[in-house]
């Protein structure tokens, strides 16, 4: 499926025609799904023309689509940068942002897109979410209200009023929750996720039925949802449907094998359901899970402490002894983007050049959007040996 992003430029693609006929082929072979192909001719479209915006927007989403979290921001921030006053550009490099998880970098290019253009309903919605992810109630409520102004009937509006069922029901306005969430699978009566929420927002308005409809659509079109399979077991468990329950929780849990609350009500539907033994293995999965949330939590804990006192030895000048702290520390907690940065820079400054620019380029791949790295990154590289510089690059 092509991304929204080429959708809404090939809605300018008469733009592109007066530029050669090179972008018009990656146009074709975008259209057409043939991916690699429109990469690499909008890869030689900017090799002979560096300032065409439309090959770097192009690029850029297509790469998002390949999870090139790395290449497709920069491509997508070059395009932002060679035109700043394109809506759809800043809306593109926030998608982008959004997509690989960083609502707090895609907010800047989210709000720029909206003063450049009110009337753009997609960014309105799209700056609506991240407020909403990063915790701003009002400013999504405000965003959102906007973008379901602007959208009308259309597919997006969906999306606009089911996240506005969110903040709705963040304030504990279940009521209207269900409002939005009514109109958003009128608009599209394929939303798997809109129908599972309302099936939750029913059952606590008290209507069981309404809740079990919406639950059994919900997973009719989305078998693999675990959230909506937990759901409408966990409701045929509070009915006292236990077989019925063992059947959705079952699902839910091969979806997803760690959750908490799908563990504990599996294994108590399988008790009521007369299958003791298998009540009993979930239970001790449960109890094995717990286990190793306490060891994460614990190791997080140790590794904090092991990168304060590396910096500690860093300041008296023990370089070598701050390393091997360091070195403990990513290995208790590797996604801690922080304490790899510390890592990676004493690695590069004992000399451990391969070593420590793949550190710093794996903390830019869990940190994306931090420019600060990135320029790091980049200055690392620059100075490295030609000799010691990893292959990725």
């Amino acid at each position: 499926m092509i991304s929204r992003l080429i959708v809404v430029l090939v809605c300018a693609a008469a733009l592109l025609y007066g530029q050669g006929v090179t972008l018009e082929r990656a146009w074709d072979f975008a259209a057409n799904g043939h991916r690699d192909e429109a990469i690499q001719v909008a890869r030689e479209v900017i090799k002979n023309n560096p300032e065409n915006v439309e090959a770097h927007l192009l690029l850029g989403s297509l790469l998002v689509e390949q999870g090139d979290r790395i290449e497709s921001i920069a491509q997508l921030s070059e395009a932002v940068r060679l035109r700043p006053e394109s809506a759809q550009a800043q809306n593109a490099l926030g998608e982008a942002y959004r997509t690989f998880g960083d609502a707090k970098a895609a907010l800047t290019p989210f709000q720029k897109a909206v003063e450049i253009k009110p009337a753009f309903g997609v960014a309105q919605e799209n700056l609506g979410a991240v407020l909403l992810e990063t915790g701003d109630l009002a400013g999504a409520a405000t965003h959102l209200d906007r973008a379901i102004q602007l959208l009308g009937r259309t597919d997006d509006a969906a999306d606009a009023n089911y996240l506005r069922a969110k903040v709705y029901s963040a304030h504990s306005d279940v009521h209207k929750a269900a409002e939005r969430l009514e109109l958003a699978v009128a608009i599209r009566p394929g939303f798997a996720e809109a129908w599972s929420d309302l099936g939750d927002a029913r059952r606590v308005l008290l209507d069981v039925a309404g809740s079990i409809a919406a639950l059994q659509r919900a997973v009719r079109l989305k078998p693999t949802d675990a959230v909506a399979q937990y759901r409408l077991g966990a409701e045929y468990l509070r009915q006292d449907k236990a077989h019925l329950a063992v059947e959705h929780l079952q699902q839910a849990y091969q979806a997803n094998p760690d959750d908490q609350s799908t563990l504990n009500s599996l294994q108590m539907a399988l008790r009521e359901d007369g299958q003791p033994e298998q009540a009993a293995a979930i239970k001790r999965k449960l109890s094995e899970l717990l286990r190793k949330r306490d060891e994460v939590n614990q190791n997080r804990l140790k590794a904090v402490q092991l990168n304060n006192e590396g910096a500690a030895l860093q300041k008296e000048g023990n370089l070598a002894g701050a390393l091997e702290k360091y070195r403990a520390a990513s290995i208790l907690d590797p996604k801690h983007v922080g304490i790899r940065v510390n890592y990676a820079v004493a690695l590069l400054r004992l000399g451990h050049w391969t070593e420590g620019l793949t550190e710093l380029h794996d903390a830019l791949i869990q940190d994306p959007g931090n420019a600060e790295l990135r320029t790091a990154l980049n200055d690392a590289l620059r100075q490295a040996p030609p000799g010691l510089i990893p292959q990725w690059k």
